[in-house]
């Protein structure tokens, strides 16, 4: 959520950087501030109000003990407390409008972030590796699944529904041996505390990353009990320290959690997509930054080093995209997207997107620190996928295969994994 106060003192340059999303959403901020115009004077009236109520009251007192007919003046209060009961409840309504409001408004791109409309205009930043070749032709993970029995998506349709996969066999177990390679890489390498979380949350924990009220439509909701299913770890993870005021000493923290991801992908059908690339359940481990104001940017950049040295270690190609101003997340204030590369798909696919969020999601669930001259200030947040399994699961067994159809373990997973091949 934006400051109110930013938008009081500079609207223009709100509506500037706000237009570099979507033209479409600068007359949000006229609206924002015309309600808190509006709510602004209203509660200057109550208080005038408040005040001249306390003036008859004190004169009614004197008047009653002086044998004065103070009716006149009684009824006159009397009318003061229905105009203020009457504010009060116009106040509570433009607070409600103008939350609403200030919670559709995404963040403000960073300056650093480039200018852009689409995809198409997000620039590249780096490569790692290069793409195998092969002197046969590469199969993709689904007919590779099927040869060694990895991936059963009849069984997860039957069970389930579509988009959902039943891992078997050596898939299980690759699919487990990368979520320890994770946690341990992470945890023992790049200093991150793992965490173990719900995988349920409350609205409020929604709210503060960012995924209600804009995304209500792509997440499972539980209405009985009023509860989520969490769309990724980002979710409980940052919402540890909601509405707690942190000390100075206590960051940066980092947090590293596994956790099985959930999400409803509406208007996904018909896209074409095909075996794991795009699925209703997946794994991922994430990573969450919670830090200061004046290190957010360099926690950036450290952060999505971090997720790539996933690849690195797996000895598979990716490449580095820098998302512009209009396709940037909506919380995101700045995103890395890294995209690797899948034989099989002959296509980049996106396995971590790293952002800084800035104050915007310490806003919403009031995550404050007290910082060395012990004034009160809204933390910085940050995370990244450290990495989504599924389309690393893709990546890892289209890049191995072999031409006698087996797949090669990567060194650094081996021990995880416990052979050095699969088949």
């Amino acid at each position: 959520m934006l400051d109110i106060r930013l938008l009081r003192e500079s609207p223009e340059l709100v509506k500037q950087r706000i237009a570099t999303r979507d033209a479409a959403l600068a007359p949000l901020v006229d609206q924002i501030l015309a309600i808190d115009s509006a709510r602004r004077a209203a509660e200057t009236e109550r208080q005038q109000l408040q005040s001249d109520r306390n003036r008859l009251s004190k004169e009614i007192g004197i008047g009653r003990k002086n044998g004065e007919d103070t009716s006149a003046k009684e009824t006159e209060v009397r009318g003061i407390g229905t105009r203020i009961d009457e504010i009060g409840q116009e106040a509570d309504a433009a607070d409600t409008q103008q939350r609403d409001l200030l919670l559709a408004l995404p963040n403000l791109p960073h300056d650093a972030c480039p200018i852009g409309s689409t995809a198409e205009e997000n620039p590249e930043v780096r490569r790692w590796g290069t793409a195998p070749a092969y002197d046969f032709e590469p199969k993709d993970h689904i007919a590779l699944g099927q040869t060694h029995g990895m991936l059963d998506f009849e069984a997860g349709a039957k069970i389930t529904g579509s988009a959902f996969v039943v891992y078997r066999g050596p898939g299980a177990r690759l699919e487990r041996a990368l979520i320890n390679f994770l946690l341990d890489l992470h945890t023992t390498q790049h200093g991150y505390t793992e965490i173990s979380p719900p995988l349920l949350v409350k609205p409020e924990c929604l709210v503060g990353t960012t995924q209600l009220p804009k995304f209500g439509d792509q997440v499972y909701h539980c209405p009985e009990d009023d509860l989520y299913l969490i769309p990724t770890a980002e979710v409980p993870v940052t919402n540890l320290h909601r509405e707690e005021i942190l000390k100075n000493e206590q960051l940066p923290i980092h947090y590293a959690a596994y956790t099985p991801c959930f999400r409803r992908e509406a208007g996904s059908a018909g896209l074409g997509t095909r075996g794991l690339i795009r699925m209703h359940q997946f794994d991922k481990v994430e990573l969450v930054h919670i830090t200061t104001p004046e290190t957010s940017m360099d926690a950036l950049e450290t952060l999505t080093g971090h997720a790539e040295k996933v690849l690195q270690l797996l000895g598979l190609h990716y490449r580095v995209i820098e998302l512009c101003t209009g396709d940037i997340g909506f919380g995101s204030a700045k995103t890395y997207d890294i995209e690797v590369w899948a034989p099989g798909q002959k296509a980049y696919l996106e396995v971590s997107s790293c952002s800084t969020f800035g104050d915007y999601q310490a806003r919403r669930m009031n995550l404050r620190f007290k910082d060395a001259d012990g004034k009160n200030r809204f933390a910085h947040t940050l995370n990244g996928s450290g990495t989504a399994l599924a389309r690393l699961f893709v990546a890892l067994v289209e890049t191995h295969q072999q031409a006698d159809g087996t797949i090669l373990i990567p060194e650094a997973l081996r021990r995880h994994y416990g052979a050095d091949r699969i088949g």
